[in-house]
């Protein structure tokens, strides 16, 4: 719908483009231009929402699974064929680069959307044998009902998509809930108190994930967490280093820093430290220099104070420029800070931002403390030449995924994808089929 020659964004319910009578300016990260409106949901109409998802269920969950895989293969086909499209949605909306967003994001939605069909008619119940002579007994795996799936900004169709299609696939309805960072619903507490909502995933910052969590363990429904990571490299004195350095800058920089499994920690053996510093600088320099846009301005805030913090009390600048002044306060260049450690604000926050930060050890029982350091537990990375050393740090390391000489940043829908400790708890990706059915007990008399 255009008004005053600007098109707002819709709501779908029940298959309709559904406008409110709230609406707000949805603006540019970089630019801070008006790109289009969105209409804005109240409780009322978030629980208008709920009541079609429960009416909807009733249907959906008797559909074949055969039905479910031609609609998810269709979808697939409809957004790789409107990719470049979609991509500029994001990178207008969320200040994406090409490479993230019409490169990254859409085909892997597009691999989710088909891995997920081909998994659909795994959902499968059991016959076990009872104890009792003259009984059997089934166990059925069936869906909850209402899911309330809410994803956050930095990876839209990713985590959008994540957030709905294994639970839609399980046989469930699913109202998608945006991050109040980009095209906000209102409603939130209500949705996850309503009885007819069965349970909630939820991909975003640790304090929000942990004010969910408690709203929903009051009302006694099952959360997935998918929350906050202060992810940690260890780079070995055998590793590769020119490989080890391009994955560790890819890593903390990609996107500005504003993945959840972003590397912000990386912790070098002091035999090649100073090697290895040199490799990352170059690597940086090759294509992680220049000035990248961030979604706000305190984003941008909350980079600085931790670097000028560490700076003040000890670390210095291995790579950027700390007083840089950019052409507005959404745009950072990244940044590395060596000499970090303990006491200094940015050894333990989480910055998601471009600023990593280096620490150097010289046994693996040290480098294991400073990795498991810390409140998250999301994503990891090893760089070794030795497999058995690469496993056995993997083995010790506290953190939903390792990945040995690889960047820590890695998801795809064939893996379990979630964390520990403070990083939430339950798997996306190859387990959440498991995740978004219950088990259900029938016995009877032969």
């Amino acid at each position: 719908m255009t008004q005053n020659g600007t098109f707002t964004v819709p709501a779908i319910i029940d298959n309709k483009d559904v406008y409110f009578d709230v609406s707000f300016s949805v603006r540019s990260p970089v630019t801070g231009s008006r790109l289009h409106d969105s209409t804005s949901a109240s409780v009322a109409d978030a629980l208008t929402a709920v009541e079609s998802a429960q009416k909807a269920f009733q249907s959906w969950k008797k559909t074949k699974p055969t039905a479910r895989r031609d609609i998810f293969l269709k979808a697939a086909k409809i957004v790789e064929k409107r990719g470049d499209e979609l991509g500029k949605y994001m990178m207008d909306e969320t200040a994406a680069s090409e490479f993230w967003g019409s490169g990254f994001n859409v085909p892997l939605a597009v691999d989710m959307l088909k891995d997920v069909a081909g998994r659909i008619p795994s959902v499968q119940g059991s016959v076990p044998i009872p104890g009792a002579e003259g009984k059997s007994a089934m166990v059925w795996k069936e869906p909850y009902g209402v899911i309330l799936g809410i994803a956050p900004w930095n990876a839209p169709y990713i985590l959008g998509f994540r957030a709905i299609v294994f639970a839609i696939a399980a046989g469930n309805t699913v109202i998608l809930k945006s991050s109040e960072t980009s095209p906000p619903a209102s409603g939130q507490s209500a949705l996850i108190e309503d009885p007819r909502v069965k349970k909630i995933n939820f991909t975003g910052s640790t304090q929000v994930g942990k004010v969910i969590g408690e709203l929903a363990g009051r009302n006694l429904k099952p959360v997935l967490l998918e929350l906050g990571g202060k992810a940690p490299a260890i780079v070995w004195e055998d590793a590769d280093l020119p490989s080890a350095a391009q994955a560790c800058a890819m890593g903390a920089f990609l996107y500005a820093g504003q993945i959840c499994m972003s590397t912000e920690r990386i912790i070098v053996h002091k035999n090649i430290a100073e090697a290895f510093e040199r490799e990352f600088v170059a690597a940086a320099k090759g294509g992680w220099s220049g000035v990248q846009d961030l979604i706000s301005e305190a984003g941008v805030e909350k980079n600085k104070l931790l670097i000028k913090d560490a700076v003040s009390k000890g670390a210095s600048i291995l790579h950027g420029e700390l007083e840089a002044v950019e052409d507005t306060n959404t745009k950072m260049k990244p940044i590395g800070v060596k000499g970090v450690r303990e006491g200094m604000d940015l050894y333990k926050t989480e910055s998601f931002g471009p600023t990593v930060s280096f620490i150097v050890v010289d046994t693996e029982e040290e480098a294991l403390r400073i990795a498991n350091d810390t409140e998250y537990g999301l994503s990891a990375a090893v760089f070794t030449e030795d497999l058995r050393r690469g496993l056995r740090f993997a083995k010790e390391i506290e953190s939903g995924a390792v990945h040995i000489n690889g960047m820590s940043v890695h998801d795809e829908s064939g893996l379990p994808h979630g964390g520990v400790k403070q990083s939430g708890y339950g798997r996306f990706g190859s387990m959440g089929m498991d995740e978004l059915v219950r088990t259900k007990t029938v016995t009877y008399k032969d």
